[in-house]
């Protein structure tokens, strides 16, 4: 059960980059847009409800309290991604500016760090939620890590797209494109793993981790997929696909959680 919690989302990243054998050099930008959204939604959803909320529960010990752990594990997991994004040579889909210190890294190169730089915290969300399910009598179920892996992988489909179109667009093959595409996802699993050893540790600090993968994902929303989705034309679309996915992951977190 574990090993397959753990391969879902990256599943989703491989089933997406598949597009590329299927579609034109180019995504569509209304397609784009919504799919972009539908990620923010996603991802935005399973850090309230399988993240945030969980962590509060787990401390509610600590009446009024509660809301530290949580608090200070956002602040935690922004401030994380914010350094990582600023040491990592990378450059955005869309773009042609890359952002971090300067690199002679290639435009493929650059791109796929991109999207690791994304990818890493839903790997360590997906992480901490087995961990704490393995803990036992915290109040974290199977189904409800289940519930979270299958709403990032649903996520990653398109984001696997969004990856290797721009790949092919750029002159790749379609092989190519599709292995540097699902490739982008690896880092998930990887993530998760990093994050199962830690808790035998840090098994204290579950409600801080929590929280902390929380808000190294709603960094990502916040910094990259939602200025992606607005700039341009059709950035109603990204609206449109925000509210779909985090209606969604909501209604799966409950059901399954």
């Amino acid at each position: 059960m574990t090993t397959l919690i753990l391969l879902i989302p990256f599943i989703g990243t491989v089933v997406g980059s598949a597009f590329v054998f299927f579609m034109r050099d180019s995504m569509p930008s209304r397609l784009q847009k919504a799919l972009l959204g539908f990620a923010s939604g996603v991802m935005v959803a399973a850090a309230v409800w399988s993240l945030i909320i969980p962590s509060m529960e787990l401390s509610a010990p600590m009446g009024k309290g509660a809301v530290v752990p949580a608090s200070v594990g956002i602040l935690l997991g922004m401030a994380f991604l914010l350094i990582i994004d600023l040491v990592t040579p990378h450059l955005h889909i869309g773009t042609s500016t890359p952002e971090g210190p300067r690199s002679k890294l290639s435009r493929t190169a650059m791109l796929a760090l991109a999207v690791t730089i994304h990818n890493f915290p839903e790997g360590m969300a997906v992480g901490v939620v087995i961990a704490g399910y393995l803990q036992g009598g915290i109040g974290i179920s199977a189904s409800a890590a289940m519930a979270l892996a299958i709403g990032i992988a649903i996520q990653n489909i398109p984001e696997g797209a969004i990856v290797s179109m721009p790949m092919r667009a750029a002159g790749n093959g379609r092989g190519r494109s599709f292995v540097i595409g699902s490739l982008s996802g690896i880092v998930e699993p990887l993530g998760a793993i990093l994050v199962i050893f830690l808790s035998e540790v840090l098994t204290p600090t579950l409600p801080y981790m929590l929280s902390f993968a929380a808000g190294a994902m709603l960094y990502v929303v916040i910094e990259e997929l939602i200025p992606e989705a607005s700039e341009g034309e059709h950035s109603n679309m990204s609206t449109v696909g925000f509210a779909v996915g985090f209606v969604g992951m909501m209604i799966m977190d409950t059901v399954l959680g």
